[in-house]
């Protein structure tokens, strides 16, 4: 191919500027780890393990079960996501084929990070069904979408309300939220905002193809993933005994949540802790506070990959006796 780097010639250098902001991204990123780890070490130094234990068997039995059902929804309620994808790119897998590979790959996802759960297992389980890379590349692209646009809308009304109460000695006020939150809601309408106006729904950046859905599409995407935020924060609600008000407990969450992804910690271990640590413990004791969220990383985190491994030895001896049967995947 004309112009590619061979064996006999380097690759093309990158730009100075590229390169610069590259190293200065992954500092900012060590940064932050680093801040997160002083964070941790600074909330937690002074919690008694022991406390730790006795506050996670206190919580209610009911509560209990009232967190794993709502973890069981918010999963249900991720595997359609990709029940959209199919929508827009046309493709024929039958709906449990379609739901069974995105709750794998969520599970995954969320214990072992994004490439090894949201990229390498949808890859490997939807092409072994027969999608070719260029339709999973789509179908991953409008469930990251749809997984987002959700947090977006959410983030930003529990911003502009103001219902978080934030720790007296932070620097952080009500004012500067609300301007976060105004901004979030802000980006998206416009994406509503195209996607109601776009003639052409397949755009063209930097030689990739952007896919935006109808309005009608948009707004279940908004729908779907706005409810499964606010479903995953109920569940941490429940475990905390309902000791601090939900709007609160959401707004943490969705801190914690962006601050898991800027650290690339696989399922955010110890960043999901030290934020609720650091948000709630002038409301919380640490030891019930910090059992609390343990309670959920078990029911939301560890429970769910214990299943999907289930499903996963499965749906490997299954497709390779199906695979014979392409239409077996169909409805």
């Amino acid at each position: 191919m004309a112009g590619a780097p061979t064996a006999d010639s380097p690759a093309p250098a990158r730009p100075a500027g590229s390169t610069a902001w590259a190293y200065a991204r992954r500092l900012a990123t060590w940064a932050f780890f680093a801040l997160v780890i002083a964070l941790v070490w600074r909330q937690t130094r002074h919690v008694d393990a022991s406390k730790v234990l006795a506050s996670i068997r206190a919580i209610p039995l009911p509560m209990v079960l009232a967190a794993a059902l709502l973890a069981c929804c918010s999963h249900l309620l991720y595997s359609t996501y990709d029940l959209l994808g199919r929508r827009m790119t046309g493709h024929r897998l039958g709906t449990r084929a379609v739901m069974g590979v995105t709750f794998i790959s969520y599970a995954f996802n969320l214990n072992f990070g994004s490439l090894v759960g949201g990229v390498a297992f949808r890859y490997r389980l939807y092409s072994r069904l027969g999608l070719g890379p260029s339709t999973i590349t789509r179908i991953l692209a409008f469930s990251m979408l749809t997984n987002w646009l959700g947090y977006v809308v959410v983030a930003g009304a529990v911003f502009c309300i103001g219902s978080m109460d934030l720790p007296p000695d932070w620097r952080i006020d009500a004012g500067g939220l609300r301007l976060l939150g105004a901004g979030l809601i802000g980006a998206a309408v416009a994406y509503l905002a195209l996607c109601a106006v776009a003639r052409e729904h397949t755009w063209q950046v930097r030689g990739h193809e952007l896919d935006t859905p109808p309005l009608r599409i948009a707004l279940l995407q908004l729908a779907v993933s706005s409810v499964n935020w606010m479903v995953i924060a109920g569940a941490i609600w429940c475990l905390l005994q309902r000791q601090v008000e939900y709007p609160a407990v959401l707004g943490v969450f969705l801190l914690a949540a962006v601050a898991g992804v800027i650290t690339h910690v696989p399922g955010g271990l110890g960043v999901l802790e030290a934020v609720f640590l650091a948000l709630l413990s002038h409301r919380v004791p640490e030891a019930p506070l910090l059992g609390a969220v343990l309670a959920y990383r078990a029911l939301y985190y560890l429970l769910p990959l214990a299943v999907a491994l289930v499903f996963y030895a499965v749906a490997e001896v299954h497709v390779r006796r199906l695979r014979k049967s392409p239409g077996a995947f169909l409805d």
